[in-house]
């Protein structure tokens, strides 16, 4: 694992997954809210993004995390693994209210500076209709992709935990 695409629904832990995965792999962890917002919550234009993803993606080793479907593709075509954190979607929207309260007022460390963690109803609800929306996407995806990449779906926390463990440990 050298180039490794971590994805899942908001609050699915793919940031915190990521920071781990790199500290064992010894690997740079490429946090793409980081990148593509702006100070109050600006988007970066859409050609800008997607040239730095390019540039981001054309590095020798990295673990970038992320969903972003304008550049998923580009993404995938330069991984060798891909994770996806398949997480229960009442786990997601919990922890989504968990980090709004620790970090209200504040950006968190895995997102841009000046964007303070902040909670809306659309975003709640895209996390709510991940599974009958965007997961069944990924996992078409990681099927496509399957000869090729080395395709991972982990299912709950503790699954990602004990990935994590088995990788410590080797």
């Amino acid at each position: 694992m050298r180039k490794v695409l971590v994805i899942g629904s908001g609050g699915a832990g793919k940031s915190t997954f990521a920071r781990r995965l790199g500290e064992i792999i010894k690997v740079e962890v490429i946090h793409l809210d980081a990148l593509y917002w702006n100070p109050g919550w600006v988007e970066t234009d859409k050609v800008e993004w997607a040239l730095k993803v390019a540039e981001l993606a054309r590095r020798d080793a990295w673990v970038m995390d992320g969903n972003y479907s304008g550049t998923l593709d580009l993404r995938l075509a330069a991984c060798d693994t891909l994770i996806f954190l398949d997480t229960a979607r009442l786990v997601c929207l919990w922890r989504v209210l968990k980090r709004r309260v620790m970090y209200r007022g504040r950006s968190r460390p895995d997102m841009a500076a000046g964007c303070r963690e902040q909670f809306d109803w659309e975003f709640a609800r895209w996390v709510w209709d991940y599974p009958n929306k965007q997961r069944p996407k990924m996992l078409e995806l990681m099927h496509e992709h399957a000869a090729s990449k080395r395709m991972i779906s982990l299912r709950s926390p503790a699954e990602a935990e004990r990935f994590l463990a088995a990788l410590s440990d080797a």
